[in-house]
C-alpha cells in the first residue's frame, strides 16, 4: 500500500451511504424552520390524538413505520404511548426538526425516498398523513409508494393514508384556480390541471413590510377508488374508509378521508 492510499478501514461502505433521493425536497430549512405552528389546527390535541389512538390500535404491539415523518407532528406522541416507531424522509431539515424535540432524538430516522426505500424489516402499521400522498406527483411514484408500505408490512397488518378528496365539484367548468385560504398574512391557491391530475399549491405569505414570498408546491391528486386499486397491485386490500380519525362515515360529501388498507394474506 502506497502512504498516500487510505486505509481501507477509513473508506465508507457505500451500503451504508445512502443514495441521494432523486424527487426534489420541497421542505428545506427555510420550511421546516416555520413548519410547526402552534396556532394551526393540524397541531392541537383534537387532532392529534385520535390520528395516534387509530395508528396505535393498528400496530397492535409490532411497531410502526411513518412515510415521510417531517417533524414528529405524529411520531412522537405515538411513540410516547409505547408505540416503537421510526421514519423516513425526504428532507434532512425536517428530520432535523424533529430530533431537536424531546422525545423525538430516540425515534431511529433516515433520509429516504418513500417510493423507493428497503429498511429490510416489517411492522404492523405503515401510515402516511396529510395529504403527504400527493406529494409524489406520478401515478407510477403513487404505486411505488403502496409497494413500499406492501415491503414493510407483517401479515395481516395496516397501511393507513390521510389525504383530500379532490375538490373539483368545487371548480366552475373551465377554470383552474380556487383559493383555500384567503387572509391578511396568507393567501393560497390551488391550480388544477384535470387532464394530469397535476395540482399546483401556490402560498403568497407577508415577508417583512409589505413583501409577499412566493412558495409553489406540486401535487398528484388522486380519487378513493384509484388508491384502492394501487393498493390491489400491492397486495393489500381496503379494511376501513372514513371521514376522519374519528370514524366518521366517508360519504360523498366528505372533503378528506382517512383509508386502511391490510396485507392480504392470499398470494
Amino acid at each position: 500500500m502506497t502512504p498516500d492510499a487510505p486505509d481501507p478501514a477509513d473508506t465508507p461502505d457505500p451500503a451504508d451511504t445512502p443514495e441521494p433521493p432523486d424527487t426534489p425536497d420541497f421542505f428545506g430549512p427555510g420550511v421546516a424552520g416555520l413548519y410547526d405552528d402552534p396556532d394551526d389546527p393540524m397541531f392541537s390535541p383534537a387532532v392529534v390524538d385520535p390520528a395516534v389512538d387509530v395508528l396505535a390500535r393498528l400496530a397492535g404491539g409490532r411497531g410502526a413505520l411513518e412515510l415521510a415523518i417531517g417533524t414528529g407532528r405524529i411520531a412522537i406522541p405515538l411513540a410516547q404511548r409505547g408505540v416503537p416507531v421510526e421514519g423516513i424522509d425526504l428532507s434532512a431539515a425536517m428530520l432535523a426538526q424533529l430530533r431537536a424535540k424531546p422525545g423525538g432524538d430516540s425515534i431511529p430516522t433516515q433520509v429516504g425516498d418513500m417510493t423507493t426505500v428497503r429498511l429490510g424489516r416489517t411492522v404492523g402499521v405503515v401510515y402516511l398523513v396529510f395529504n403527504t400522498i400527493g406529494n409524489v406527483t406520478s401515478q407510477e411514484g403513487q404505486v411505488a409508494v403502496f409497494e413500499t408500505a406492501a415491503a414493510h408490512l407483517a401479515a395481516e397488518g395496516c397501511f393507513v393514508v390521510e389525504v383530500g378528496v379532490p375538490d373539483l365539484q368545487r371548480l366552475p367548468p373551465g377554470e383552474r384556480y380556487r383559493p383555500f385560504t384567503v387572509g391578511a398574512e396568507h393567501l393560497g391557491i390551488d391550480e388544477y390541471d384535470v387532464v394530469s391530475q397535476a395540482l399546483t399549491s401556490h402560498h403568497y405569505a407577508r415577508q417583512g413590510g409589505d413583501g409577499l414570498i412566493l412558495r409553489s408546491i406540486p401535487f398528484r391528486y388522486v380519487w378513493p377508488a384509484e388508491l384502492d386499486l394501487m393498493a390491489r397491485i400491492a397486495g393489500l386490500r381496503l379494511r376501513h374508509r372514513w371521514e376522519d380519525w374519528d370514524g366518521r362515515p366517508f360519504t360523498a360529501s366528505s372533503t378528506r378521508h382517512v383509508s386502511v388498507w391490510e396485507k392480504s394474506l392470499v398470494v
